[in-house]
Formats: C-alpha cells, sequence, structure tokens
C-alpha cells in the first residue's frame, strides 16, 4: 500500500483529542496562542550531521534551521484553523482589518519564528496588513531567552544540583535506563554499518554553556537526532529520505521518549525553567491583565482593545512555561509533553455573565504527525489534537478545568523568578 495512504488510514485510526466545551453562562474574551516555530531544516549542517550516520542526511531546501516551505504551509492551516475554532467559541473582531490593535503577532528574532508568524497572520487575518513584532534578525531578545539576552544569569551550582536531584549523582543510570530506545535510534543511524561516530563516543555530563547549563552524552545527542527524524517525517519526507528507509511512525514514536527526556530534565526542571521562562509567563499574565482592566497594563504585549496574542518562539519557551506552571498534556500520535512544530499552548479568557468573574482556561493544540505529513485541512469538524490542560493548585473541576482569574494571578506571582 502507498506511504500516503497508510498514513492516510493511520491518521482516521488516531482521531484527534478532543476538548470540553465552556458553559454558555461564559463569554470569551481574549485569548494568547504561545506556539512552537512550524517544521523546519535541522539546526545542524549536512557535514556536521553525516558524521554520525552511515548515509547521508536529506536536504531541506532551506538554510540550518530555517522553516521550510512544507512547515509554512502547515503554519497556514493552523492559522485558518485558529481564526474558526475562536470565531465559534463567541470572540469575533480578531480578523477585522479596520481594527489593527485587534491582534498582535510577537516573534522571535529567528527567520523560523519571524515567518511561522507572518504564516498565522495570513490565514487568522485574511487580506489584512498585519505587522509582525520582533527584535532584529540574529539579536538576542530577552523575552524569549532572557540569558542570552543579558536579563538573566542562572546559579549553575543550583541548577546541576536540580537537575542531578532528579537523576540521581550519575547520568550514566539514565542512559542504561532507556537504553533500548538509544539502541533503536543507533539501529536507525546505522543500519548494518558503522558511523564515523557514535551517540555513544560522547561521555554524559553537565557542563557551563552560553546560555547556562548544558548536557553532553548520548541523551543530548539523541535528543537532536530524534527531532531531526520527526522533522522529516513531518515534512513529507518519503523513502530513502525518511530515515534512510529505516524510519516508520512506530519506532519514531520510540525514539522521540527521548528527545522529551532531554527536555523534561534541561528545560521543565523548575530551576532551569525558572530563570529561563519567567520573563514570558510575567508577560503573558500581564497581558491576560490588561484584557480584564481594558486598560494599558506594564509590561503586557498589544493593546488593552486586542482579542487575540500570538507569540512565535520555541519548542524551549513552551517547555519552559510547562515546567513553571506544572502542565501535563496527552495527544494523539506524540510523546506525553512533546511540543512539536506548531504545538501551542492557548490561554483563553472568559467572563461570567452572571456575576462578570473571569476566568482563565489552559490547551494544548497540536496537528497530529499524519495531519502534518499531509498536510491535511483542518476545521471544527476535522479539528487539530487539542488537550485540555490542568494548572495545578489553581484549575477548578468545571469543564475545561478553568481557573479563577484572581488565583491564576498568584500561582504565577508564586512561579516567577523574584526579579
Amino acid at each position: 500500500m502507498p506511504l500516503k495512504r497508510v498514513a492516510a488510514l493511520l491518521a482516521l485510526a488516531a482521531g484527534a483529542g478532543v476538548a470540553q466545551e465552556p458553559p454558555n453562562r461564559e463569554a470569551l474574551q481574549y485569548a494568547i496562542i504561545v506556539t512552537r516555530h512550524g517544521v523546519r531544516s535541522p539546526t545542524w549542517t549536512l557535514a556536521r550531521l553525516n558524521q554520525y550516520s552511515t548515509e547521508p542526511w536529506p536536504d531541506f531546501g532551506v538554510p540550518p534551521g530555517h522553516l521550510t516551505p512544507h512547515g509554512r504551509k502547515l503554519m497556514g492551516i493552523l492559522g485558518a484553523f485558529y481564526r474558526e475554532y475562536l470565531s465559534g467559541r463567541g470572540l469575533r473582531g480578531a480578523d477585522d482589518c479596520a481594527a489593527p490593535a485587534a491582534a498582535c503577532f510577537r516573534a522571535d528574532a529567528d527567520q523560523r519564528t519571524r515567518e511561522t508568524a507572518r504564516a498565522l497572520a495570513e490565514t487568522m487575518r485574511p487580506g489584512c496588513k498585519t505587522e509582525i513584532q520582533a527584535a532584529p534578525e540574529g539579536s538576542a531578545d530577552a523575552l524569549f531567552d532572557p540569558i542570552s539576552g543579558g536579563a538573566a544569569k542562572p546559579d549553575l551550582a543550583l541548577s546541576r544540583a536540580a537537575v542531578l536531584g532528579r537523576t540521581g549523582a550519575k547520568l550514566d543510570a539514565l542512559i542504561a535506563a532507556h537504553r533500548p530506545a538509544l539502541d533503536a535510534l543507533h539501529g536507525i543511524l546505522n543500519g548494518s554499518g558503522k558511523a564515523a561516530r557514535s551517540i555513544f563516543d560522547e561521555r554524559s555530563g553537565l557542563a557551563e554553556s552560553a546560555d547556562g547549563l548544558a548536557m553532553t552524552g548520548p541523551l543530548r545527542l539523541a535528543s537532536t537526532f530524534s527531532e531531526n527524524l520527526q522533522l522529516e517525517y513531518a515534512n513529507g519526507m518519503e523513502g530513502r529520505q525518511l530515515g534512510w528507509g529505516r524510519l516508520n511512525a512506530a519506532n519514531l514514536l520510540e525514539v522521540l521518549s527521548l528527545h522529551t527526556l532531554y527536555a523534561d530534565l534541561m528545560r521543565r526542571t523548575p530551576q532551569l525553567a525558572r530563570t529561563r521562562g519567567s520573563n514570558l509567563l510575567a508577560a503573558i499574565a500581564r497581558s491576560l491583565e490588561q484584557a480584564v482592566a481594558g486598560k494599558p497594563v506594564r509590561g503586557a504585549i498589544g493593546a488593552p482593545a486586542g482579542k487575540v496574542l500570538v507569540i512565535a518562539g520555541h519548542d524551549t519557551n513552551l517547555s519552559n512555561l510547562s515546567g513553571l506552571l506544572g502542565l501535563s498534556w496527552v495527544v494523539p500520535s506524540h510523546q506525553p509533553d512533546d511540543i512539536p512544530p506548531g504545538g501551542a499552548l492557548v490561554f483563553s479568557l472568559w467572563r461570567s455573565r452572571q456575576d462578570g468573574l473571569y476566568a482563565v482556561r489552559l490547551q494544548f493544540v497540536v496537528q497530529t504527525l499524519e495531519q502534518m505529513r499531509l498536510a491535511a485541512p483542518l476545521t471544527a469538524a476535522d479539528p487539530p489534537a487539542i488537550a485540555d490542560v490542568f494548572i495545578p493548585s489553581c484549575s477548578s473541576a468545571a469543564g475545561g478545568w478553568p481557573c479563577e482569574w484572581s488565583r491564576f494571578r498568584r500561582v504565577v506571582e508564586n512561579a516567577l523568578a523574584p526579579n
């Protein structure tokens, strides 16, 4: 059976996540979409990648780390879905070209994040001239990277202790515990041959780096290579280009457990997440506060009259937010808590029609791997995977797990770094 036909059947079998609809007694006032950029090429050069495989890695046709044409198309599909989804939940006016302040698009400085925001804007506000707010390309934006941006300095000793406190004094035990997945990845990279370099060559450890604490060793390398294989799959590659003919949906999901494990340790560990994610979480909270107040709030992004704020960043940013707030999710075709290309945390602000009180709901939205691979259209009838996300110490048991506004503010303030 042709690969595309198999993929289509898998997509139908997997289905998509189903979220609960809030009751009619609440009205949607505002939404913040914090999204990872779309499908990109690997950030390493082909020459560097090829050292670790017996056959050459495929060329994505764009410079390292850039959004691919397929990735841009997928973000446009998501943008059209967000427009329909938010409008269907009662949030109207975000696509009004006569009201430019109704939607704000803020992106990190990289090409892949700027173009992701632009692709979303084109379909969320079709026909409108929309500004993409971003720092100059190549610069460090402290909203997304406060360490490189000079706004934060990590305590390396404490960061190291926080990670080792979750793994034990030696990282070697972690490698042993996940050896089956590492061996599966090694097999995909090598086939029946032997590459010039192996993921097992590098010794496990934690060391200082330009952006704080860095991990060395097999898990770090496995995280990079398994994500690159995910990018091949999501970009629609086939035949020998797809893991040299050795990659399929099942073993891809297996090796991606290494990527999510690495992200959990190095991005979601609260000590690390607090340093790297506090600026972004504070901006989200203040933007929600501005929507509640209806007047300017210092540190907010966009205008008080705004309906939608889109923040286009990286999986690192979303992992930091989930580590700060203790968030978890599971959606079809992906590893738990993974943040694939285009994955987003959506903060929505609701107002009670009865007493006027506000509440925040949170969802994780992402296309399934097959929806990405096939560039499948998305509608309310055929949505991406959507998971309602529970906010610990905040959410109630009501539908969609709403978090009362004043409680949400307290939870955020307790999570943020003091400075």
